[in-house]
């Protein structure tokens, strides 16, 4: 996919696929050999709900999501070119109809609610395998929401229509890949493509609505499906370089295992 982007001559002439083009690179490394779903829970009531969330976040510093962070800013810095025409490429009245349910799609009431009913019939009709994707449905949201709000704050980035300065990264796109990758590791391949194609559809909404630009939305879906992958984690593998603080000072190790 990057060799067919290089091999363009004028890479802007590609007008919208241009736009999207680092979402199929970063989609591009979720192809794999389908993953087993993770493994049933003993408990899923929301008190192993808030614990297991607090883990996550212990997890998310692991070998596996350094690939995805590089992963998401090659994609974000392989959109920077096209942050001043996909918009305008994207927009128009002819698309108005197509992309407005986006908006609402990616919105955190629309998502979250979702996640909460689908927990709730699960806890009530005792099917723990249903309850424990709602739960991490919900987890993978809160956890995207967490690092696309800390992100924001970080960058300061003002949006493209000029309403604020919190474009960087999309919380749209963050939310919607969050939400498909929990769902796709809950049902592997049968959910694949709907599910990321309903999360790209809402990423490529933000640009026509003129609330973000393309480096925005690569972003937030690396940021996504860093969320939903820590969330659902299966073999986890720790990051192998540590901090901590030691009498007059601190110290940082590298600990591999073979």
């Amino acid at each position: 996919m990057i060799g067919v982007a290089r091999g363009v001559q004028n890479p802007r002439a590609m007008g919208p696929l241009a736009a999207v083009l680092p979402l199929f690179v970063i989609l591009s490394g979720q192809i794999k050999t389908p993953t087993p779903a993770p493994p049933i829970p003993e408990h899923t009531g929301l008190k192993a709900m808030v614990k297991e969330l607090g883990v996550d976040f212990r997890h998310l510093p692991s070998t596996e999501n350094l690939m995805w962070v590089g992963i998401g800013t090659g994609g974000a810095f392989a959109a920077k070119p096209f942050d001043t025409t996909a918009n305008q490429n994207l927009s128009g009245p002819t698309l108005d109809k197509f992309f407005n349910v986006g908006a609402v799609l990616g919105q955190s009431y629309t998502l979250i609610p979702v996640s909460v009913a689908i927990y709730a019939i699960g806890r009530t009709r005792g099917n723990a395998r249903m309850s424990h994707m709602g739960s991490d449905l919900i987890q993978s949201l809160l956890v995207a929401e967490i690092l696309t709000v800390s992100l924001k704050y970080a960058t300061q980035r003002e949006r493209p229509d000029g309403s604020g300065a919190n474009s960087f990264p999309s919380g749209h796109a963050s939310g919607t890949f969050a939400f498909a990758t929990a769902l796709e590791r809950h049902f592997n391949w049968k959910f694949y493509l709907p599910a990321y194609a309903a999360a790209t559809y809402v990423a490529m909404s933000r640009l026509h609505d003129n609330r973000h630009y393309a480096s925005d939305v690569a972003a937030g879906a690396a940021v996504g499906i860093i969320a939903g992958r820590t969330v659902t984690r299966l073999g986890h593998r720790p990051f192998p370089v540590q901090a901590a603080v030691i009498p007059g000072g601190f110290m940082v190790a590298y600990v591999r295992q073979d």
